[in-house]
C-alpha cells in the first residue's frame, strides 16, 4: 500500500491563512480579495445563461483584433532584439 504524501486540505488551507495573516502579505494577494470574490459572482451568474455566455464569448474573441502572441513575439523579435527568423526545415 503507497502512503500518501499529500498534507490534508485543512492543514494546506491553515498554512496559507498563517503565511498571509501571520507572516505579512508581501504580495498583496489580499489586497484586492473582495473585488474578485465579487467578480467572481458575477461570472458565476453569467455563465449560468448560457445564451449570454456565449454572446459574450464570441463578441469578446470577435474584438481581440490582431492580438496574437506569434505577432507579438515575432514583433518584439524583430523590432526590440533585431532577431531574424531562422527557418526550420
Amino acid at each position: 500500500m503507497v502512503r500518501s504524501l499529500q498534507r490534508p486540505e485543512s492543514e494546506v488551507a491553515d498554512t496559507i491563512r498563517d503565511t498571509l495573516l501571520e507572516h505579512g502579505d508581501h504580495y498583496m494577494h489580499l489586497a484586492d480579495l473582495k473585488s474578485y470574490l465579487e467578480a467572481d459572482q458575477r461570472l458565476l451568474e453569467l455563465y449560468a445563461n448560457q445564451s449570454d455566455w456565449a454572446k459574450k464569448a464570441i463578441l469578446n474573441v470577435a474584438a481581440s483584433g490582431k492580438f496574437s502572441s506569434d505577432r507579438t513575439i515575432a514583433e518584439y523579435a524583430g523590432e526590440i532584439w533585431k532577431a531574424q527568423p531562422c527557418p526550420v526545415s
